[in-house]
């Protein structure tokens, strides 16, 4: 098996900017977020609702001549497009399955598009992460994802970001973290903050329940000296199970990277668990480590974090990266689809 390095491609480009004269600005937007980060859900119902509640929050931005990224479905795209017409040259969009189909990508995307158009005076977002197709392990991730929004800006981050959830298509208990990861909520012209709001407990971010492993899986110690076992290891499984050549590759380079980190900082040792479930190859590796950066793999490692590269490049590689930590404990699961 190889390991040779994997390109990442760069999923984010700068808005189209051109002259089209200033509309009035949509009555349903108040000044009260501008200057300032602001992290919203938008609960709408059903696609009409989605299309106009989005193209008055987009037409807000293209009226003032601000920068605004569209993160949203591709069948979403292709709608808004339609809709705004001539103006949506004055929009960037991305497919938020290649952009956030692994969750703990996104928040790099929208920390390079305020870099992108950093001294402007306000910026516009709106991202879907949240949609009825994803997996259980999925969602988690991109409720997490949503979380830690509130701690990867500060709150002069001149940048306002909507969220959207579709009442009609999403659970209830989704809704219900919905308003517990976004400081303020939008239903239909009614837009505020609200006490339902949990902020990140930033001394223990990843501290929850690590859901249980199955009875069968396989299992093998980390180690020093173990690593090229635990390479082939890997790679001998991702054969059996029927990935591609890119995808095996990818899963092998990343379960070295974390396994890595725990002989260097997770105490020496750790364990690998592996299984497959309906749809996913799933690495788990454990060690005695305890992960308290909320943003650890989520942005590039600089000189200061290369503690956190291999992280990074896990979630570069593969198709979900789930980080469960408290004092003394630290599970990391990888996810490769099938």
């Amino acid at each position: 098996m190889s390991d040779s390095e994997l390109d990442v491609a760069t999923r984010n480009q700068p808005a189209a900017r051109s002259e089209v004269a200033p509309r009035r600005q949509h009555q349903a937007f108040t000044a009260e977020a501008v200057g300032r980060y602001r992290h919203e859900a938008l609960l709408y119902s059903g696609p009409a609702e989605f299309l106009t509640r989005t193209t008055s929050f987009i037409r807000r931005a293209v009226n003032a001549g601000d920068p605004i990224l569209v993160v949203v479905s591709r069948l979403k795209i292709g709608m808004l497009r339609k809709e705004l017409g001539a103006e949506a040259v004055q929009v960037s969009f991305a497919d938020m399955a290649e952009v956030g189909g692994n969750p703990g990508r996104i928040i790099a995307v929208w920390r390079d598009f305020v870099q992108d158009y950093a001294g402007a005076s306000q910026l516009y977002g709106i991202g879907e992460p949240v949609d009825p197709g994803r997996s259980p392990a999925e969602l988690a991730e991109c409720q997490l994802h949503e979380a830690l929004l509130n701690v990867a800006f500060d709150a002069s981050t001149p940048i306002w970001l909507l969220c959207p959830y579709d009442l009609e298509a999403l659970a209830a208990d989704v809704i219900d973290e919905a308003h517990r990861t976004h400081p303020f909520v939008a239903r239909e012209e009614d837009r505020k903050a609200h006490g339902g709001f949990q902020p990140v407990n930033l001394a223990d971010p990843f501290a929850r329940p690590l859901p249980p492993r199955p009875a069968d899986s396989a299992y093998m110690a980390i180690q020093p000296g173990t690593l090229g076992k635990v390479r082939r290891f890997v790679g001998a499984l991702a054969e059996r199970t029927g990935l591609d050549q890119r995808s095996a590759t990818a899963i092998v380079q990343a379960v070295n990277e974390i396994a890595t980190n725990s002989l260097q900082h997770g105490g020496g040792q750790g364990e690998l668990h592996t299984w497959t479930d309906n749809q996913s190859l799933v690495c788990e590796v454990s060690d005695h480590g305890h992960i308290t950066s909320p943003l650890a793999g989520r942005l590039p490692p600089t000189p200061d974090t290369t503690h956190s590269a291999g992280l990074w490049l896990a979630n570069q590689l593969c198709d979900l990266v789930q980080i469960y930590s408290s004092p003394g404990r630290t599970a990391i699961r990888l996810y490769q689809n099938l």
